[in-house]
This record gives structure tokens, C-alpha cells and sequence, in this order.
């Protein structure tokens, strides 16, 4: 029995490009959902649109968009005003490594507004939907940078760090109103975007990268039975040492220590 299909036939992913949204998206169509894909870049929406339509005979539509502009929720509601969403993932992130001072406050708002104002807004939006219509799922991306302070990380982490607790806190408040909400919170993954970054080696805490097709099936192994999941054997572990075992001020350091050494900072 296909479990995701008591969510209904539709889902939207936002930041579906490739890496974990394309694995989301890939997943989805798998299980015969029909799709709307969102992402700032139009020419890989749609090389994965039609790669999904040709494989799994569903509906894609496509709709570019810079998730960091302050309007870009507003236009999504008005262009999925008529459409019923049963699964939102938020996937979009925008970060930036290195010193926190030497980042412009106009990139630190767009991280905000990428990170914190749009997904909350289309949580909002969609959520209160299924909440009506007591059915659906939310996916939300969180990342081992928001357990504690992240150095070199500084406004990715605290972006992070507000997605898992709003997506733990929904988790409750909606798992009764017939909503299921998690937060997935992936470790290094092999995506474009982490792979661009050039990642060095690391200090003692050396996860295995994982793909994305492995963080999104853990998600929704999960999904439905708690309000979040670190994906990753070796990720789980280390969250472990660092959140239960080490003091807070230690593992601190080690993620901003680790940060460093990766990126040669």
C-alpha cells in the first residue's frame, strides 16, 4: 500500500531544482503525486519537470521564483490560489560561510527572508488549508548547523535553528487536526549546492555524506510518526555526543572548529 497517498494527489516542493528537492520531487512522482516545483532557476525546474512526466505520466507545473524576494510568498499564493497542496516541503536554504561581520546585511536579509519569512508565511498558507480539510503533510528542511551555535554558519544556523522549533512546534499542534509535520534535518548531503562549496576534510566528527535520494527516504519513513528526524546513522551519533554528552560551550566549538578546518577559514 502506497502510505503517503492517504495525503491526498498534490504536493509542492519549494526548491526543487535538484539536490534534496529533486530528490523530494523524483520521490513524489514515484508514489503518483502530481507536482508543483518551485525554484529560482527556471531552465533546471523544467529539464526536471519534464524528466518526471515522461517517467511517471504526472502533472508538473513549474513556477520560477527567487524565494528570497520579499513578495515571493504573496505571488505563490495568488498563482496556488485555486490548487489544494496535500504535502508542502519547504526545501529552499541560502547561507554563507565565513565571517559573520564580512557578510553585507543586505545578504544577511535575504538569507532571512529565504530561510525564515517565506517558509513560515507558506506554512501558514498551506497549513491552515489541510487543517481545514483535517488531511496533509509539511516537510520542513532543518540542518545539524541549527542545534547549537555554528560559527562561520552564524545567520544559516540561526535561520535553522527557528525551522526546527517552529516544525517541532506545528508538530504538535496540528497532529490531531489530521496534519503530519516534520522537520528533516540533513547532514552534509551530496548535492550541487554542498559539493560547490568545496568542503576540505574534518576534525573528529566525519559523518558519511549522504545522497539526497537517502535523506529523503528516511524523511518519509518518519514522517507521521515524529516531530523530526536527523537523517544519517553517523549523523544521529554525533548529535548525540554533541547534545547529550559534551557541554554546550564544547560543542560549540567543535561545530565552529569543524566549520573552519572544512573551509579553510
Amino acid at each position: 500500500m502506497n502510505r503517503i497517498a492517504k495525503y491526498g494527489t498534490t504536493a509542492l516542493v519549494a526548491g526543487a531544482s535538484e539536490g534534496i528537492g529533486g530528490a523530494f520531487a523524483t520521490y513524489l512522482a514515484q508514489h503518483g503525486f502530481n507536482l508543483v516545483l518551485i525554484a529560482r532557476r527556471q531552465e533546471p525546474l523544467d529539464t526536471l519537470a519534464r524528466d518526471l512526466i515522461e517517467k511517471f505520466s504526472v502533472r508538473v507545473e513549474s513556477i520560477p521564483c527567487d524565494l528570497s524576494h520579499p513578495e515571493s510568498d504573496q505571488y505563490l499564493m495568488e498563482q496556488l490560489s485555486e490548487k489544494t497542496i496535500d504535502i508542502f516541503i519547504y526545501n529552499a536554504g541560502l547561507s554563507y560561510i565565513g565571517a559573520f561581520e564580512k557578510n553585507t546585511m543586505e545578504h544577511h536579509r535575504e538569507i532571512i527572508a529565504t530561510n525564515v519569512v517565506t517558509p513560515i508565511s507558506l506554512v501558514q498558507y498551506f497549513g491552515s488549508r489541510m487543517v481545514e480539510q483535517k488531511r496533509g503533510a509539511v516537510i520542513v528542511l532543518g540542518s545539524l548547523a541549527g542545534l547549537q551555535g555554528a560559527g562561520y554558519l552564524t545567520a544559516y544556523a540561526a535561520t535553522k535553528a527557528f525551522t526546527i522549533v517552529l516544525g517541532e512546534s506545528l508538530w504538535y499542534e496540528w497532529k490531531e487536526k489530521g496534519v503530519d509535520v516534520i522537520v528533516c534535518i540533513a547532514g552534509a548531503t551530496s548535492s550541487p549546492n554542498f559539493l560547490k562549496t568545496n568542503p576540505g576534510k574534518t576534525g573528529w566528527i566525519k559523518p558519511k555524506i549522504q545522497s539526497p535520494d537517502e535523506v529523503v527516504a528516511e524523511c518519509f519513513k518518519h514522517l507521521g510518526k515524529r516531530p523530526r528526524i536527523i537523517t544519517g546513522r553517523a549523523n544521529r551519533i554525533a548529535s548525540f555526543i554533541m547534545h547529550r554528552i559534551l557541554p554546550r560551550k564544547l560543542a560549540i566549538k567543535i561545530m565552529g572548529d569543524t566549520t573552519r578546518k572544512m573551509y579553510r577559514l
